[in-house]
C-alpha cells in the first residue's frame, strides 16, 4: 500500500512536524526575551506560522498570549511594529556594529554587516507603528 491510500497518518505526521517546529521557535523566542542576541518577535512569528500549519489551537494561544500576543497581532493585522521594539532592534544592531568596530573586524565584514543591518533597520523603521 502507498501513503496515498492512508492520508490521515501522513497528515498527522505533517501536523506533528509543523507543531514541533513551532515549539522550537517558541522556546528560542522565549530565550530571546532574556538574551538580546535572539530576535524574539520574528521567532514567535515563525512559531505562529508553524502552528498555523500544524495546530491552529496553539497558533491562537500564541496570538492571545498576555505578553507576546500584542506584537504578533500588530504584525498579523497591520504589518506593524511597536515603536519601542523598533528602537530596541535598531539599537541592538548599532551595538553589534559598534562591537565589531571595537573588535577591529575586517573591512569586508564591516561592509557586509553595514549593508545587512542597514537594510534590516530600514525595513523595520518603515513599517507602520503598532499599538
Amino acid at each position: 500500500m502507498t501513503d496515498d491510500t492512508h492520508p490521515r497518518p501522513r497528515r498527522r505526521m505533517r501536523d506533528m512536524l509543523w507543531t514541533g517546529c513551532g515549539w522550537i521557535c517558541v522556546g528560542l523566542g522565549f530565550v530571546g526575551a532574556v538574551l538580546p542576541v535572539l530576535p524574539t518577535t520574528p521567532l514567535l512569528l515563525l512559531a505562529a506560522f508553524c502552528f498555523g500549519k500544524g495546530s491552529p489551537h496553539l497558533r491562537q494561544w500564541l496570538l492571545d498570549h498576555d505578553i507576546f500576543g500584542g506584537p504578533l497581532r500588530d504584525w498579523h493585522d497591520q504589518g506593524a511594529i511597536r515603536p519601542r521594539f523598533k528602537i530596541m532592534a535598531v539599537a541592538t544592531m548599532a551595538l553589534v556594529f559598534g562591537a565589531s568596530l571595537m573588535a577591529s573586524a575586517p573591512p569586508l565584514v564591516l561592509w557586509i554587516q553595514g549593508i545587512c543591518m542597514g537594510g534590516a533597520a530600514t525595513f523595520i523603521l518603515t513599517r507602520p507603528n503598532g499599538n
